[in-house]
């Protein structure tokens, strides 16, 4: 398919690199960006990627929702752009079948910066920065980000950065527990194609499960995350990764996945 807002490339390691690419806006996100999005993150796993990798082009990832409407005014109802483009995209990210890892570079700010922390490991350049700037405007955190920050950095910082909008630094974002790690600029994109590189050659199909477990456990009885592990165990135990990796365990060598 054919995007205009973002760039999409399948590398010979079998990861899906999906570039905002809109960088005259800093990468700010329209309907068109959103949809396009959501299709590549749909399309890839099932097109041969084993890992996403997602990124902004240019001086940053993306600094959250194109206000200017296209020159068509604002709009009555702001959620239903978040009902329409916004939340089916972060809910194909959660969903998607294979690892994701974003690499944050510059500004990641409103929608911008929930679209960036939905991934599973985020790497952020350390001059890059992490903004929930709603409150400035007169309007609510949206795109996930009341559910992802109080998970990711706790209530009362998740509450800091939301009411008081200001910037949250790469070093910050890290000690808060908000991001994976972070690198000098000049690194970025290759500690993050190292990375999702790695993710693409492990065991798919127990990746996948790995993320359903670890999604769905705050919200379960430790009973029921136990039941949840045991049905996950059991469907990674019937997998062709597993019966071949025990098999390079006995014969002393290294195992080779196939995401099957």
């Amino acid at each position: 398919m054919n995007y205009e807002a973002i760039r999409v490339d399948l590398t010979p390691a079998s990861v899906g690199v999906i570039t905002l690419n809109r960088p005259d806006t800093l990468n700010a996100l329209t309907a068109q960006m959103l949809d396009e999005l959501r299709d590549a993150v749909t399309r890839l796993p099932g097109e041969g990627a084993r890992a996403l990798l997602l990124t902004g082009e240019g001086r940053g990832f993306s600094s959250g929702a194109d206000l200017t409407g296209g020159g068509a005014g604002i709009p009555d109802d702001l959620g239903l752009a978040l009902e329409e483009h916004f939340n089916p995209l972060i809910e194909a990210l959660i969903n998607a079948p294979v690892p994701v890892v974003a690499a944050v570079n510059g500004p990641a700010a409103g929608a911008g910066c929930s679209l960036a922390l939905t991934a599973d490991i985020v790497i952020a350049a350390r001059s890059s920065y992490f903004l929930q700037a709603f409150v400035n405007i007169g309007l609510v955190p949206d795109a996930g980000a009341t559910w992802l920050l109080p998970r990711l950095a706790g209530r009362a910082r998740a509450m800091e950065m939301m009411m008081l909008g200001e910037r949250i630094g790469a070093d910050k974002a890290a000690e808060w527990g908000m991001i994976s790690r972070v690198v000098d600029d000049q690194f970025l994109a290759e500690e993050a194609m190292v990375i999702a590189a790695n993710l693409a050659r492990g065991p798919t199909k127990a990746l996948g499960l790995i993320r359903g477990l670890a999604r769905n456990a705050e919200q379960l009885s430790l009973s029921d995350a136990l039941a949840a592990e045991r049905v996950a165990q059991r469907d990674a135990g019937r997998t062709e990764d597993f019966r071949s990796a025990v098999v390079a365990f006995l014969q002393k060598r290294q195992p080779t996945f196939e995401g099957r």
